[in-house]
């Protein structure tokens, strides 16, 4: 590990990614990967709603919108998620009000 770097990063995030393992709403080292597959996963799905809808209905712009409307709903979920600072009932660190 390199010392003398100083990270610009939020205290809180940093040390929710040095979690031991306890499942909770924090971020962990595999959140990347779920926020990545959540996104996948939505345009998989509303693109093939899509897709079979408009195969039947010979509307070929269905299959598009399907895989927009699925990538808006992963970024509503995603920030529903993990777009939350702290848990609900708690103050953020820091927070004087």
């Amino acid at each position: 590990m390199i010392t003398g770097i100083r990270s610009y990063r939020r205290p809180e995030r940093v040390s929710a990614l040095r979690s031991s393992g306890e499942e909770n709403d924090e971020l962990t080292r595999g959140s990347g990967y779920t926020v990545f597959s959540t996104l996948i996963a939505g345009m998989i799905a509303y693109g093939g709603i899509g897709w079979v809808v408009g195969h039947y209905t010979h509307i070929a712009l269905l299959f598009p919108i399907g895989l927009l409307v699925g990538l808006a709903i992963s970024v509503g979920w995603v920030i529903y998620q993990f777009g939350r600072p702290h848990k609900l009932g708690t103050a953020p660190k820091g927070d004087d009000r």
